[in-house]
């Protein structure tokens, strides 16, 4: 398939997953009570739509704005987030005929004029924003406890835990993304050379059991394991367990989606934040991985860097087709987080496994800029979220497998426990 075809049928394909994320929803489903952590579902809609005939229809082909109230709708910079469910929006049907449309007008001009750099960069940009926002989607559904999406398979329940560490002796080591590569997100802007010192990773993401044993020895009520911020964050969301569990008699239990199933020990570990990785550390003796110690396990120490944690060449095509299947917990296929001891073809050469998929992993960092970093033409991705946010590297069960390389970073603000993060611990 040649590079524009494929590039249609990608955008076909996040249009039809952003569409099935909300048709099995009724009118009084798509209804989102305000909470800061999520969009109303049909402006959301919008302004995927939005930014796509900003970016590709716009700025790149010159076309006129289909709605000309589309700016005062649907622009995330200028809109407040509360001002959201108090705008004139269009009805359902309204908005996905302006998706329809959107989609049209960008597939025909994608058809009938060269593919340049540019506009391979800002198709490719439009790709990525609504995949990720379609992971947002996702989560909305989990955080106002909506079924879960059709298309979403049961996990299977097989692959049991996986113990031990892997060491890494470090050394020197280019972090961040090279400069041959066709897209990149700005915050990967470059590659620059940092000293690693030694350190250990665990083979395998924290589990759900390993975080019940920490709040079953009272995790949630030792100060001394929290942080200071960690610790007022805790006590203003009185939080005394991990988000979406429950006590069942002696048993702990979790919400997936509208449905409450009883706790499975060997899973990764879902829905906690910053804070909660944290102090499960410091109980565990343990700690989150410095970002470049997640880089450095995923990517290789050797003179070229994998473009996936099981080795799958360098970093080049990053919209080729990614070789998941069997490797990764990737693309929705299951919403729910596998065992830890799960596909065994992800492992990297070195034995670290699940770095792609699954659960997000937190790290110890702040979200902050490379040397180079220099904002791209959507300037708002990054540079407004520097120091306030920290660093999760990895993708999720519901992350698109086209959107990762070794060298993405991700980032939410340390409170952020709706999102589908985990952990993985780190020594000494």
């Amino acid at each position: 398939m040649d590079e524009r075809r494929h590039l249609a049928a990608m955008l076909r394909d996040a249009r039809a997953r952003t569409l099935a994320l909300v048709e099995d929803l009724n009118d009084a489903q798509l209804v989102v009570p305000y909470l800061p952590i999520v969009n109303p579902f049909l402006w959301e809609l919008g302004h995927i739509a939005w930014f796509q005939e900003k970016w590709c229809s716009r700025h790149l082909a010159g076309e006129r704005a289909i709605r000309g109230d589309a700016d005062s709708l649907y622009d995330s910079t200028a809109i407040p987030h509360r001002t959201r469910w108090s705008l004139p929006l269009p009805t359902r049907a309204g908005t996905l005929t302006y998706a329809q449309r959107v989609l049209e007008i960008v597939l025909e001009r994608l058809e009938t004029r060269e593919l340049t750099d540019e506009a391979r960069y800002f198709h490719l940009l439009s790709l990525f924003h609504e995949d990720m926002h379609d992971e947002a989607l996702t989560y909305t559904r989990q955080t106002l406890g909506l079924p879960e999406p059709g298309f979403a398979e049961p996990a299977p329940a097989l692959g049991g835990p996986l113990a031990g560490d892997v060491e890494f002796g470090g050394g020197r080591f280019e972090l961040g993304a090279p400069r041959e590569l066709p897209f990149v997100f700005d915050n990967e802007k470059w590659a620059h050379e940092v000293e690693v010192r030694p350190f250990a990773l665990a083979r395998a993401a924290t589990t759900q059991g390993e975080i019940a044993a920490f709040v079953d020895d009272g995790g949630y009520r030792r100060s001394q394991l929290w942080s200071p911020e960690g610790w007022a964050w805790r006590e203003k969301a009185d939080a005394n367990a991990p988000l979406y569990w429950r006590r069942e008699g002696p048993h702990w239990q979790r919400r997936h989606y509208d449905q409450w199933v009883a706790l499975e020990p060997h899973r990764a570990m879902l829905h906690v934040n910053w804070f909660e990785a944290d102090a499960y550390c410091r109980w565990a003796r343990r700690r989150l991985p410095l970002e470049v110690e997640w880089e450095f396990a995923a990517a290789g120490s050797g003179p070229i860097k994998r473009a996936h944690p099981w080795g799958a060449g360098a970093l080049e095509r990053l919209w080729a087709a990614l070789d998941s299947e069997s490797r990764a917990a990737l693309d929705g296929e299951s919403l729910a987080a596998r065992d830890v001891g799960a596909l065994q073809l992800g492992d990297t050469p070195e034995g670290v496994r699940q770095m792609f998929g699954n659960v997000w992993e937190w790290c110890a960092d702040w979200f902050m800029p490379y040397r180079e970093f220099a904002p791209d033409p959507y300037a708002e991705y990054s540079a407004p979220w520097f120091g306030a946010h920290k660093v999760l590297r990895g993708g999720c069960v519901a992350t698109r497998a086209r959107l990762l390389r070794t060298t993405w970073r991700n980032f939410y603000t340390p409170d952020r426990r709706d999102v589908f993060a985990g952990l993985r611990t780190a020594a000494p």
